[in-house]
């Protein structure tokens, strides 16, 4: 059913965001830009805006490292391989069933430019093979979607991402193909849509929408707005804990005004908002307001931080209003030869299915270094700790079931992964990798009836190879 009606949503969008336009007279492929954020398009009476190379740190986007390159508007489809060996396939906890995972996933991504409108679309979809019994064939599908209006002093971004999985999204342990995001990525956890551990192949239902708005007031201020709606829905009971998962909706919306404090510095107020519904009739919210800064030197360094205060508020009985701290930060920084990644955030999430909302932090570091003409090697480190947020109010159901979720007060997921890649020719690239992962409850997870085990240990080996032809230009 989400298969069909993944393909079906790709199809219409391909059929809408290609309309006959003038064709290239060189007919030659070209290479692929990477997107840049537009500045805002100032009369010719007004100077170009100093903001032009730093926009607003409340937004979404952050400028990319890599030099500024002719936009272009292309259609690209790509086929993608992997097969991997798990030393703990089922993810259970203290299990060490050692098993093959195969994965065939195709892709397509397409760019289509307008003078005031852009499109970007990002499907990857396929089947991943578990081979081991209870599991079988898993669907794969990831959506993304960027639709961006410009005009002479700001933007609108209407984005969505679509994921049908069946594991976790926080470090994928079984090929290169990175997820269809629209731009929302880990340092965006406040806006949703998180599965922030794996404990079993429960198939996972994700999506999440946010329009977002950009105004320059002037050539040093500017003001944002984002609103959004992101869903979790878990498909079936996990065969671990013998319950279920808990579903989620979350509902945010965050305005900021943003200041620049010279050529490389910027500064921003930021208010947030966020609602959770959960499947069990839980619900409570949350408001937060931060200060930012950010610091950035063209092509090189990007450096964002901010902090606040938060207010959790709940009806749930024994809880009431709770002030504590939220924050993140962000650094990209571009060596001659490597490319760092760096984020940190503290907030209120969903609970990825184990809690009724987790006060959560997340940390991750990602780098990539080229080994010569044709070899590149990376590495990707995550970790996540997530405190329940409302307490523990049902053990048992009436019908003697346990309860959803699961009866522990913390718990945490970190993983480590490394790998090379080899480029042969232009349009097929090997890599190989190794990850590893960790996920744990604390000591209440196991109640009153003494020690169990509560930790689950994974070591996957993978080798893949992607093919990505040339582009199609399609202006």
């Amino acid at each position: 059913m989400f298969k069909s009606y993944s393909l079906g949503l790709v199809l219409m969008l391909l059929s809408a965001a290609i309309p006959s336009c003038a064709q290239d007279d060189s007919g030659q492929a070209q290479p692929i830009p990477i997107p840049q954020q537009p500045a805002p398009a100032y009369g010719t009476d007004n100077a170009i805006p100093a903001n032009s190379e730093n926009p607003p740190i409340s937004g979404l986007d952050l400028p990319n490292l890599q030099p500024h390159a002719a936009p272009l508007s292309y259609l690209q489809a790509g086929a993608h391989f992997t097969e991997s060996v798990d030393s703990n396939i089922a993810d259970t906890l203290g299990g060490t069933q050692v098993s093959t995972i195969t994965q065939l996933l195709g892709s397509v991504e397409l760019q289509r430019l307008w003078s005031h409108y852009d499109l970007g679309l990002e499907y990857v979809g396929g089947v991943g093979y578990y081979n081991v019994s209870g599991v079988g064939l898993r669907q794969i599908e990831e959506l993304g979607l960027d639709q961006k209006v410009t005009w002479k002093r700001g933007e609108l971004n209407l984005r969505d991402a679509f994921s049908y999985q069946p594991e976790g999204t926080f470090g994928s342990a079984y090929g290169g193909v990175s997820a269809a995001g629209a731009g929302i990525g880990e340092e965006n956890i406040f806006y949703g849509a998180s599965a922030l551990g794996d404990l079993g192949q429960s198939p996972i239902l994700m999506n999440n929408a946010l329009a977002d708005v950009e105004e320059s007031l002037s050539p040093k201020s500017a003001i944002t707005a984002t609103g959004g709606y992101s869903f979790v829905h878990f498909l079936q009971n996990d065969s671990v804990l013998g319950n279920s998962f808990i579903g989620a909706n979350e509902t945010t919306g965050q305005v900021g005004y943003d200041r620049l404090l010279g050529r490389h510095d910027q500064a921003a107020l930021v208010y947030g908002y966020q609602r959770f519904d959960f499947s069990t009739s839980e619900t409570f919210q949350n408001q937060l307001i931060q200060l930012m800064w950010g610091h950035r030197i063209s092509g090189r360094m990007n450096f964002i931080i901010g902090v606040g205060p938060q207010f959790t508020q709940s009806d749930v009985p024994g809880y009431g209003l709770h002030i504590s701290a939220a924050g993140r930060a962000q650094l990209q920084y571009q060596f001659p030869k490597v490319i760092l990644h760096l984020t940190y955030a503290h907030f209120i999430t969903t609970g990825s299915g184990f809690f009724a909302g987790a006060s959560t932090d997340l940390a991750r570091l990602s780098a990539s270094r080229p080994l010569g003409r044709r070899w590149e090697g990376f590495t990707d480190i995550g970790y996540s700790r997530n405190s329940r947020v409302l307490p523990t109010t049902c053990f048992v159901t009436a019908s003697g079931a346990p309860c959803p979720g699961v009866a522990a007060n913390v718990y945490n997921f970190g993983f480590a992964g490394a790998g090379m890649s080899r480029n042969f020719g232009r349009e097929f690239k090997a890599f190989v990798s190794y990850q590893f992962n960790y996920l744990s409850f604390d000591s209440s997870f196991c109640g009153t009836t003494g020690p169990c085990n509560r930790i689950s240990q994974r070591q996957v080996g993978t080798i893949g190879l992607d093919w990505t032809p040339r582009p199609l230009r399609i202006d």
